[in-house]
């Protein structure tokens, strides 16, 4: 697979609030973010989250509330999914 990311990634792990219009309220961890995205760890994430999906995902556990942001789903993995910023020009993650 090829890597043609704009932004670096640089790691970071936090819990994230994704609220799905199918699946609800999921609690998840993310992995790393970059200006454009994050990549959250999900197991069974083909079943949970697809291509082109958007989502809203709030970051949890700061002193203060974080911004709810709207995401789309722009990579499935095993492992987890890679979510883009929306808006926010794409690079893959």
């Amino acid at each position: 697979m090829s890597n043609n990311r704009k932004n670096t990634r640089t790691p970071l792990k936090v819990r994230l609030r994704i609220d799905h219009p199918m699946h609800g309220e999921l609690m998840l961890t993310t992995r790393d973010i970059s200006e454009c995205g994050v990549y959250v760890l999900m197991e069974h994430a083909p079943e949970k989250l697809l291509m082109g999906e958007l989502v809203q995902g709030q970051v949890q556990g700061l002193p203060m509330e974080a911004p709810i942001l709207m995401l789309e789903v722009v990579r499935v993995e095993p492992s987890g999914v890679g979510l883009r910023f929306v808006p926010c020009e794409s690079d893959g993650d």
